[in-house]
């Protein structure tokens, strides 16, 4: 066990992925922006985009995990996410792509109550 074994970092296939080619193509940038190359710094930006682009793939894959610390028995970073397929809640990713999940359903209002007093117009937000 690592000094951290009991904390989830988020390492993912999706996350490791992302991160290299997305470094990769940083450096290639770089390289291209001091030796004057348009077509470089073209390349550079396409491998950024890529690396994003297979992270969000490879998350909607199930290769990544949810917001939040995983169940330790789901830690290790080549462990698959059962949820991934379905959709995260609260996941900017899954929505793009389309994929909704149940949320919990706010509690309905209880018959008779008074609905919540509106501030009064022109009032002030300042304490």
């Amino acid at each position: 066990m690592g000094a951290h074994a009991d904390h989830d970092m988020g390492h993912t296939v999706a996350g490791w992925t992302g991160t290299a080619v997305v470094t990769l193509g940083f450096a290639v940038a770089g390289a291209a922006f001091v030796a004057g190359s348009a077509p470089g710094l073209w390349a550079g930006a396409a491998l950024v985009l890529l690396g994003a682009v297979a992270a969000w793939a490879l998350h909607l894959a199930g290769r990544g995990k949810a917001t939040g610390p995983r169940p330790p028995e789901l830690r290790h970073w080549r462990t698959p996410d059962p949820a991934g397929r379905h959709g995260h809640p609260d996941c900017l990713g899954c929505r793009l792509a389309g994929r909704r999940t149940a949320r919990a359903a706010a509690p309905a209002p209880v018959a008779g109550a008074a609905p919540a007093a509106a501030p009064a117009p022109g009032a002030s937000a300042r304490a």
